[in-house]
C-alpha cells in the first residue's frame, strides 16, 4: 500500500497517506452492505446475494450509473475486521453468498477480510464482482478465495477504451483477467436448486453503437475460454455520467458522447446475442 501497483493503474500512490487514484487510501471505503435481489437468479436465489459495494474505482468510465459512489469516494471507511463482521452478519441473514462489488482496487483488504470471516465459520461462496480491470497479481492473491469470478467485459476495441473507460489498455488487461479467473475456477457450476457454486459467470453489457464489438467478445470468449462459458448477455444500459451534458464550444454547444446518449436498440441486443450463438456459446442468463 506504500507503492500502490494494486491494479493496472499502477498510480504507485502511498495510500497509507493519500488516496490513490481510484480516490481510496488504507481501509477500504463501503458504501452498502444489504441482501441484494438484482442480480442473476443463480446468485440471488430467494434471499439475497450478499453485496458489499465498495466505493472508489480504478475505472473511469464516462457513463458510468453508480458515479456517485465510483466516482466521489463516497462510505465508511471500515477494517477488514469490521468487513468481516458484516459478511458473518449477511451470512446470518441467510444470504447465498457474500457479493463484492468493484473490489478491484481493495483486494488486500478484501483478501483478509475474507480469512477473517472464516476463521469466524463465513461458509457461503465468495462472488468478485469486477470490470475485469485487473491486474494478475491481484488476482493471484485471491486464488482459492474467491468461489464466483463474475467480470463485466465492456468494450473489445482500445479507442473505445480510451474514449469511454479512459483506460487504453482496458481489452488486452480484461483478456488476460479473464483468462487467469477461468484457470483458477473453470466453468460455473451450481447446487441442485440452481444457486451457483464456483466457476466464472462473464456479463457483457450491450451498448448502442457498441454492438459489433459485443460480438467480437462472444466470439473471443468462445475461441479463447470456452464455448461452455457462462455469459449474462445484458440490455439495460442507459444514458449515465457524463453522458449527453453540454458543453460549449467555439461551434456552439454540443452533447457529449452523443454516439451513446440512448438506449440500447432490440436490434443491437439481438445481433450480439446472435453472434454469441453463431460462435457457439449457449449457456446464458437469459437469451431471446
Amino acid at each position: 500500500m506504500k507503492k500502490c501497483r494494486m491494479c493496472p493503474r499502477d498510480c504507485q500512490a502511498d495510500r497509507t497517506q493519500k488516496k490513490g487514484l481510484c480516490l481510496v487510501g488504507e481501509k477500504a471505503i463501503v458504501s452498502e452492505i444489504s441482501p441484494h435481489f438484482g442480480e442473476e437468479a443463480c446468485l440471488q436465489g430467494i434471499h439475497g446475494s450478499g453485496t458489499i459495494f465498495f466505493s472508489g474505482c480504478n475505472m473511469k468510465c464516462v457513463f458510468c450509473q453508480n458515479a456517485d459512489i465510483s466516482h466521489t469516494g463516497n462510505g465508511v471507511e471500515m477494517t477488514p475486521q469490521e468487513i468481516a463482521d458484516m459478511m458473518i452478519r449477511l451470512q446470518e441473514e441467510r444470504c447465498h453468498n457474500i457479493n463484492f462489488v468493484t473490489p478491484e482496487h481493495v483486494v488486500p483488504q478484501v483478501v483478509e477480510a475474507i480469512v477473517l470471516a472464516s476463521e469466524k465459520g463465513l461458509n457461503i461462496p465468495i462472488v468478485y464482482n469486477t470490470s475485469a480491470y485487473d491486474c494478475l497479481a491481484s488476482l493471484q492473491l485471491m486464488e482459492g478465495l474467491v468461489d464466483i469470478y463474475m467480470p463485466d467485459f465492456k468494450v473489445w476495441n482500445s479507442d473505445s477504451a480510451y474514449r469511454l473507460l479512459r483506460a487504453r489498455d482496458y481489452p488486452e488487461v480484461a483478456r488476460k483477467a479473464i483468462m487467469e479467473m477461468h484457470r483458477q475456477v473453470g466453468f460455473l457450476r451450481f447446487s441442485y436448486d440452481g444457486l451457483a457454486k464456483t466457476g466464472v459467470l462473464l456479463r457483457h453489457l450491450v451498448m448502442p453503437n457498441k454492438h459489433e464489438e459485443g460480438a467480437d467478445i462472444m466470439r473471443w470468449i468462445a475461441q479463447s475460454i470456452s464455448t461452455d462459458t457462462y455469459v449474462h448477455i445484458m440490455e439495460q444500459y442507459s444514458p449515465g455520467g457524463n453522458v449527453g451534458k453540454l458543453d460549449q464550444g467555439r461551434d456552439g454547444i454540443r452533447v457529449r458522447y452523443q454516439e451513446i446518449n440512448r438506449g440500447t436498440s432490440q436490434e443491437e441486443l439481438l445481433y450480439v446475442k446472435n453472434e454469441a450463438k453463431a460462435a457457439g456459446l449457449w449457456r446464458f442468463e437469459e437469451i431471446a
